[in-house]
């Protein structure tokens, strides 16, 4: 046997170190271009005769297109007290089953168009999606209007879920995050629905597939209801799909009553949530917040990023990276369409839980009194900006942003608004927002750990109830 021997030879293509030494670099990087807004879409809206919006976005690129179904009142919103978590059922039930044909039928007809189809839920509502090939654009379409409109809830799939979903709920009622979610959210929002979205395993029991059909229909309402369509297809065409697939489609009953507003102000409250043995503490802190279509809106999308949004967020630099605390912490609005909250929150070692809260707290009190950098506020514009430019670059990203902020009380214009909006917030904003929103004494907390370990730390806050649950 014989070898066969190759030699390479590599010629290098280094610039001798005399010539090298002798090659200047710049002084400092290059100045950040110009942040870019996205393009405002031309949005093409059409109005059905039984109250559904469509909305098409024509794009050139890939030949696909994508839907998203919007619904407002279907999501947890609408979930009565004994069943918190229900939408989310539903949601995943819509594409187990129709009067059509069967879970496997629907993905197989999914599959050979190219795409798919599938639902998530929200606290204001629920969004159906789908996608498929230009080719199949008018077959996807019927498809989710089978899967929207005629779900039949399978007893057998209905038990599947409801099974898989106990385990889910066993699982993360372990997990101290779960807990201490539960908890900051009954107290931020009390009795509002807002505050009761985490499913409880007598709400999952009791779910019948006789409910879930009728909740559907009480639910789903073309007059509640927004298509978006965007992709390589023009106008005409897809609303012609949309009227094809949804024209027949009517409402049934009462619609879901509007949901009412989020309370503004809450009795802050001090709640320990026992786990023995832990190793660390799970710390949330938490007070109401605002709707989406308020004028602080925008603003407090910056103030969050800044105060605790990212790595380099005040909460996070100090917690973790200059005290060790942590792995990470994070602070911020969380935006609905009738309320919001204002939640903060980190995993922190034993021995630091008061240390950790005291800082969340200095660096809330320093939002609200002094001005931010003009070098602090440039950074954060350019990280929220980018961010959403590189979220919408795909035209699902279009569609289901879209939705979502149809969903919450935003108009179709608001997709070309936010960055230049971004952009214009002042740092006297900024504070005014941290003094408004942030401030400590409005802070309700929440600490998910071994009352042996960090009760005596916990006493300069308050004084805390002490809970198993």
């Amino acid at each position: 046997m014989k070898t066969l021997l190759i030699t390479v030879s590599i010629v290098s293509a280094f610039v001798p170190c005399a010539q090298a030494a002798d090659v200047k670099l710049p002084a400092a990087m290059p100045a950040y271009g110009k942040d870019k807004p996205i393009p405002a879409p031309n949005i093409v809206k059409h109005s059905m005769a039984n109250g559904l919006q469509v909305w098409v976005v024509e794009r050139s690129g890939v030949p696909r297109v994508d839907y998203v179904l919007a619904v407002r009142g279907a999501g947890y919103t609408a979930d009565d007290k004994d069943h918190p978590g229900f939408a989310n059922l539903m949601a995943g039930l819509l594409n187990e089953g129709t009067s059509v044909r069967d879970s496997r039928a629907i993905a197989e007809a999914a599959q050979g168009m190219g795409g798919s189809v599938g639902a998530s839920t929200s606290v204001d509502g629920m969004l159906v999606s789908a996608n498929a090939v230009t080719s199949r654009a008018g077959d996807m379409m019927g498809l989710l209007a089978e899967v929207a409109r005629l779900p039949s809830f399978p007893v057998k799939e209905v038990a599947l879920a409801k099974a898989n979903a106990l385990q889910s709920l066993k699982v993360q009622e372990a997990t101290p995050g779960f807990r201490a979610e539960r908890a900051i959210a009954k107290a931020v929002y009390g009795d509002h629905p807002y505050g009761r979205v985490q499913a409880t395993a007598e709400a999952i029991t009791s779910t019948t597939d006789a409910m879930l059909r009728a909740e559907h229909a009480r639910r789903f309402r073309p007059d509640q209801a927004l298509l978006v369509i965007t992709g390589r297809i023009k106008a005409k065409d897809a609303i012609a799909l949309a009227e094809r697939a949804f024209g027949d489609w009517k409402a049934n009953g009462a619609a879901v009553p509007p949901t009412p507003p989020a309370p503004h102000s809450a009795t802050p409250q001090r709640i320990l949530l026992e786990r023995a043995g832990s190793v660390q503490s799970t710390i949330r802190l938490g007070s109401p917040g605002i709707a989406a279509s308020t004028a602080d809106f925008v603003p407090m999308r910056l103030a969050s990023t800044i105060v605790g949004g990212g790595f380099s967020s005040r909460v996070n630099l100090n917690l973790r990276e200059a005290k060790g605390y942590t792995y990470g912490a994070s602070a911020g609005a969380r935006v609905n369409r009738d309320g919001g909250s204002v939640i903060g929150g980190a995993d922190v070692r034993n021995a630091v839980s008061g240390a950790s809260l005291t800082e969340f707290f200095n660096e809330y009190k320093r939002l609200g009194t002094d001005l931010v950098s003009d070098e602090e506020m440039a950074m954060n514009k350019r990280y929220v900006a980018g961010g959403y430019l590189i979220n919408n670059q795909m035209q699902r990203a279009v569609a289901g942003t879209l939705a979502s902020n149809w969903l919450i009380g935003l108009p179709a214009e608001f997709l070309g608004q936010y960055v230049p909006l971004i952009q214009k917030v002042t740092p006297e904003q900024v504070r005014a927002i941290g003094k408004q929103y942030f401030a400590p004494e409005k802070q309700s907390i929440v600490v998910v750990g071994d009352p042996a370990q960090i009760s005596e730390q916990l006493k300069a806050f308050g004084e805390f109830k002490v809970s198993e649950k």
